[in-house]
């Protein structure tokens, strides 16, 4: 078997590699894509069994493509831990290749879930959809100043037929006509895609039974729900809703020493898609839900609206796991607690 420690970077890879039958070592970098493709299939021709180890980074997807046809095993692991089990000071590449190598021998690579290639495809789903919409937006805005400065002051009119008839009315000087005239254009070709993409959202939340157990829960719809699957994937992987809000970065930042306790803003360490439709949903929950409008009110009191929606979206994310987690509907949900806070039972602390 063929062992190689990879440092990836988006122009080359520096490699260490044993085998495993001999005790042979060998090191080299390999330049992309030429070189790096023809040295893996090389490996591939001889019939050789390889697992290749390397840091989770991005601009790899040719790379991971290229090992998954040639039926290699890939591990990804988790940088930060790599980085913590560093004991020299110098840091270069073929330190880092030698890094993982030892990591990999030695059966201690960190090794972390990776989502499927359908998972990661749907995912790019969400993101066109999610920047188009903000798109959108900024287009909105711009024709809204447009409106304001010529004294229309009806905003949730000014979408409607009789309010584009309005703006489209006004008198301008001639760049300014232009200006309007091409935002309004880019505006109607926004509208169909991004209601072609919603409705491709709505087709694959109803094939999976999980999206549409978390729908039930007010204030979340198809888009927050089939980002939460895709992006939390097994939630077997967390043991409790703590874990689940330290991954979405609804966390804290600590800087705590002895009797000194400091928390500052929130980690932001998650999926920013997620988090920002958790806290778009939360916002929906406190509207809906007298329990959740009365609990937000308190927290906006005493700590703020910003502090108060992130904490909403928190006990939002907690519940959806455990909805996930559980295989339960809202109504269940409500019967059994959401038993934030909690490991779950036999799991126990590793």
């Amino acid at each position: 078997m063929i062992i190689i420690g990879c440092d990836y970077h988006p122009g080359f890879q520096q490699i260490a590699y044993v085998d495993t039958e001999t005790g042979e070592l060998q090191e080299r970098p390999l330049q992309h894509r030429e070189e790096a493709e023809k040295f893996y299939r090389e490996l591939a021709a001889q019939g050789l069994k390889v697992r290749v180890g390397m840091e989770a980074s991005g601009q790899a997807r040719w790379f991971e493509r290229l090992l998954a046809e040639l039926n290699f095993e890939l591990w990804i692991g988790d940088a930060a831990e790599i980085r913590t089990k560093r004991v020299r000071k110098q840091k270069t590449d073929r330190q880092d290749a030698q890094l993982i190598l030892q990591l990999l021998v030695e059966d201690r690579f960190p090794q972390i879930w990776v989502p499927s290639w359908e998972n990661r495809d749907l995912r790019q789903l969400l993101w066109h959809r999610h920047r188009l919409v903000q798109a959108r937006t900024r287009l909105m805005n711009q024709l809204q100043a447009v409106a304001l400065n010529e004294g229309l002051r009806c905003k949730k009119r000014l979408w409607r037929e009789a309010g584009r008839q309005q703006l489209e009315a006004f008198r301008l000087a001639p760049w300014a006509s232009r200006r309007r005239q091409d935002l309004l254009e880019l505006l109607d070709r926004l509208n169909p895609t991004i209601a072609e993409l919603t409705q491709a959202i709505e087709r694959e939340v109803e094939k999976c039974p999980e999206t549409r157990r978390l729908q039930t829960h007010p204030g979340v719809g198809p888009l927050t729900a089939l980002a939460f699957v895709l992006i939390i994937g097994k939630a077997e992987r967390f043991r409790c809703g703590k874990q689940i809000a330290s991954y979405l970065g609804l966390v804290p930042l600590e800087d705590s020493s002895g009797s000194r306790r400091r928390l500052g803003h929130i980690t932001k360490q998650g999926n920013s898609l997620l988090r920002f439709l958790l806290v778009e949903a939360a916002q929906v929950t406190v509207r809906s839900d007298p329990g959740w409008r009365s609990k937000y009110h308190h927290l906006m009191m005493r700590r703020g609206r910003k502090i108060a929606k992130v904490a909403m979206a928190r006990r939002l994310a907690v519940r959806m796991f455990w909805m996930m987690r559980k295989g339960w509907n809202y109504e269940q949900l409500k019967k059994f607690g959401s038993h934030a806070g909690q490991l779950v039972p036999g799991d126990g602390v590793k």
